[in-house]
């Protein structure tokens, strides 16, 4: 399995805070199992479904000050479900 993060313009540090970089979250629904790990580090981006654990999208742009915390989870994700996408 492979994480598929994207990096576009953002500056030296490829933090993208404050720097006009967007981001858009994608999960891939079946490929989730249900570990929960995304939502402990973004609990604003990241929610579980009650009757399995599965990952819900709560917030497919997150604002600037959640991005760092998006790419943890998505480099954390035992199953490779989520995919950020900067610009």
């Amino acid at each position: 399995m492979s994480l598929d993060v994207m990096s576009g313009e953002g500056g030296g540090d490829g933090s993208g805070e404050g720097k006009g970089v967007t981001m858009r979250v994608e999960v891939d629904v079946p490929k989730c199992v249900a570990s929960g790990q995304c939502v402990m580090i973004a609990p604003d981006v990241f929610d579980q479904r009650e009757e399995d654990g599965i990952v819900v999208l709560l917030d497919e742009q997150p604002a600037p000050e959640l991005h760092a915390d998006v790419r943890e989870s998505a480099v954390v994700c035992p199953a490779a479900a989520i995919r950020v996408v900067e610009k």
